[in-house]
């Protein structure tokens, strides 16, 4: 069982030859995977593809704070901040 608080994300199979580090169809903190692969394109010198370090593509989801029926619409990653912005 998870803990509702934390966000996990796995690694879809069909990705795993683009990111040769994380292991495919394995629940790993959301949080510890974006670092890697930040870290990974910093020093890569390669841009991801998308707005997000973690495409939503690539990644299955899972926990995180619980959101209110006020709070579905809104978005909260930084990218996002910027498009409404």
């Amino acid at each position: 069982m998870i803990n509702g608080s934390i966000r996990e994300a796995k690694l879809r199979p069909e990705y795993a030859e683009l990111y040769p580090a994380i292991e495919p169809g394995v629940w790993m903190q959301a949080s510890d995977i974006g670092r890697q692969l930040l870290l990974w394109h910093l020093t890569a010198a390669s841009v991801p593809d998308a707005d997000r370090v973690m495409s939503d593509e690539h990644f299955e989801f899972r926990g995180g704070h619980q959101r209110g029926l006020a709070d579905l619409a809104q978005r909260t990653r930084a990218a996002d901040l910027r498009r409404q912005a």
